[in-house]
């Protein structure tokens, strides 16, 4: 039995990054860039109005209230291309370009156009440089936008998209097949007969891994028998990355994953980590090197098996510049308790007080197969091995679920 930052230790070992692929830009959003972005230009590429008014020198309205002759128009797209004179001002909008000669733009509020729209007086004076955004001062030509492992949102696109990337090369998606394991398991349209349940897993674990960048296979249940299992996971290996099991991985006379595997031929790196929920935990990699997670059969510890560990080596995959969840420190609403020899996860609710203190409130759940507790959970809060109870009130470290 391992640690916890053992196992993600080996995933991140053995787990590499899938070759890059080049797709559309409209294709990109929540891809992981495989390049770094360069700007083909500076930003903004000329002296911006940050104002609709007037683009006028500063020196000639020291002494406002003061009359201007209004000698031309800057709208955004379509600039005023010539060279403002001394006691003159252009009339200018919003991400328009500073024509050449003006250093400053007054506002329109603090302005009183002509009736004949000739001159303007200028209220009040203003400093140089007043209302301009100056070329360049956002970034400049050469320099790197964003960095390859950069995961792509729709902030990301505009940048992307400024800068005239039509096509941008990204880590390709892993291809995933995910299988349940057990006998007691009926398809979802099913009523369960005596002593069964219908199958939740799949479409948990199917569910996580198009959410972390995954296109995902769902196969059919398998039942307890060694050799129907080898036989799916030979197949599904042969056309996925990785494959997931659920269910058959302790240590009890049905759990055929383990022996199914070995018959395979598969390497493994890990079969139980110190982890509650969680502990019998399987990470291996079959002869054609595709990657082999066999989760626990209760649906929380499916989820929480998957976002530490299965999550983790699809996001590197990927080429995720950090591949693990995102993770903060907070304070504990209700005690909690920990476990000995393991580690815990706990589900919870996170919230922020309004003096901006970060509370996770621990969700009355039943253990690892109470999935409804579990649903409304956001966080985990990580309790130490051999903490006993931590106390409402003390800080613990916390991990932000995908959602």
């Amino acid at each position: 039995m391992i640690p916890v930052s053992d196992a993600i230790g080996l995933i991140l070992k053995h787990t590499a990054a899938l070759p890059a692929e080049r797709v559309t830009l409209a294709n990109g959003l929540a891809r992981f860039l495989a390049e770094d972005i360069v700007a083909d230009s500076d930003l903004p590429p000329f002296d911006r109005s940050q104002m609709d008014g007037y683009a006028l020198r500063a020196s000639d309205v020291e002494n406002a209230p003061a009359k201007l002759k209004i000698v031309g128009e800057s709208a955004a797209g379509r600039g005023w291309h010539h060279e403002m004179k001394a006691g003159e001002a252009v009339r200018i909008m919003t991400g328009a370009p500073v024509p050449a000669g003006a250093d400053s733009v007054q506002q329109v509020e603090l302005t009183r156009e002509a009736r004949d729209s000739k001159e303007v007086e200028i209220l009040e004076p203003l400093t140089k440089g007043r209302s301009i955004v100056t070329r360049g001062s956002e970034i400049k030509v050469g320099e790197t936008v964003l960095n390859a492992g950069e995961q792509i949102n729709a902030a990301r696109m505009a940048v992307l998209a400024s800068f005239g990337y039509a096509e941008i090369s990204v880590g390709r998606q892993p291809r995933v097949a995910v299988l349940a394991t057990g006998s007691e398991l009926v398809a979802v349209d099913q009523k369960p007969g005596q002593d069964q349940i219908r199958d939740s897993n799949n479409f948990t674990i199917a569910a996580y891994a198009a959410l972390a960048g995954a296109q995902v296979e769902r196969l059919p249940l398998a039942g307890d028998d060694t050799n129907l299992l080898k036989h799916q996971i030979a197949e599904a290996a042969a056309r996925s990355d990785v494959v997931i099991t659920s269910g058959g991985v302790s240590v009890g006379a049905y759990d055929f994953t383990k022996p199914a595997l070995r018959e395979l031929g598969a390497e493994f790196f890990f079969e139980r980590v110190a982890l509650r929920p969680g502990k019998p935990t399987v990470f291996a990699r079959l002869p054609n090197g595709t990657l082999f997670f066999g989760l626990p059969g209760n649906p929380v510890s499916v989820s929480v098996t998957f976002n530490l560990f299965v999550r983790t080596a699809l996001q590197t995959m990927q080429g995720a510049k950090d591949p693990l969840l995102q993770h903060a420190t907070a304070v504990l609403a209700r005690n909690v308790k920990g476990a000995v020899a393991r580690e815990s996860y706990l589900p919870a609710q996170l919230s922020t007080t309004d003096e901006g203190t970060l509370t996770a409130t621990p969700l009355k759940w039943g253990g690892s197969s109470d999935f409804v507790g579990f649903v409304r959970a956001t966080s985990l809060i990580i309790v130490p091995q051999d903490a006993g109870v931590v106390e409402a009130g003390s800080k613990a470290r916390v991990l932000h679920l995908p959602v």
